[in-house]
């Protein structure tokens, strides 16, 4: 049985131990989504891309068949420091050259952000979860073309391992503290 620090520390974001991962949010699948829920999904995701770059957190983004479903929708991409990678599989994990990215970084704690739930956000964390990661899924910046599917999602990501969490609660832990210039520039984006 686990002690309850243990279960506190693994509910603990460490800045230096984080990466963000931003999944396919591209251009011809968000329209199969509900309009109300992706305008929450794109502002997180701007907030949660915004804040890890401020805070040295690298940010690894994902295009599932971009030949199919086009780019990443150009709100997110205009604030991403590199090009997303592509992939035909539907987890990152199962990618190759994604999970070489992810591993390159050194982190160990991945914050996910992004679509469809359970499809591709699923898939690939339960392999980031098999593979040692601690996971942190933004829920208000996670999305699938029905609530019902979004739901079925989630809750085999949490009973997988993953955190269910939210972007605010993501950027608090990050921050830490109060007063700082991070603090200010970053708490400006979810007023």
């Amino acid at each position: 049985m686990r002690s309850e620090s243990t279960a506190a520390a693994d509910l603990a974001l460490d800045r230096a131990n984080a990466l963000l991962l931003v999944v396919d949010v591209q251009e011809r699948l968000v329209t199969a989504m509900p309009q109300g829920p992706l305008a929450e999904l794109v502002k997180n995701a701007r907030v949660l891309i915004r804040a890890a770059r401020r805070l040295g957190i690298p940010v690894v983004a994902t295009e599932q068949y971009p030949k199919g479903l086009g780019p990443t929708v150009a709100s997110l991409r205009e604030l991403l420091p590199a090009d997303p990678m592509t992939k035909l599989e539907f987890s990152c994990g199962a990618s190759k050259e994604i999970a070489r990215q992810i591993l390159a970084t050194g982190r160990k704690q991945v914050i996910v952000a992004g679509m469809e739930a359970h499809v591709c956000v699923f898939q690939t964390v339960r392999d980031l979860l098999r593979g040692g990661f601690s996971v942190f899924i933004a829920e208000d910046a996670i999305l699938s073309r029905t609530e019902a599917n979004r739901s079925v999602g989630l809750r085999l990501c949490e009973k997988a391992g993953a955190v269910l969490t939210s972007t605010e609660t993501i950027l608090f832990d990050l921050l830490g503290v109060a007063g700082t210039p991070e603090f200010k520039e970053l708490t400006a984006l979810i007023k």
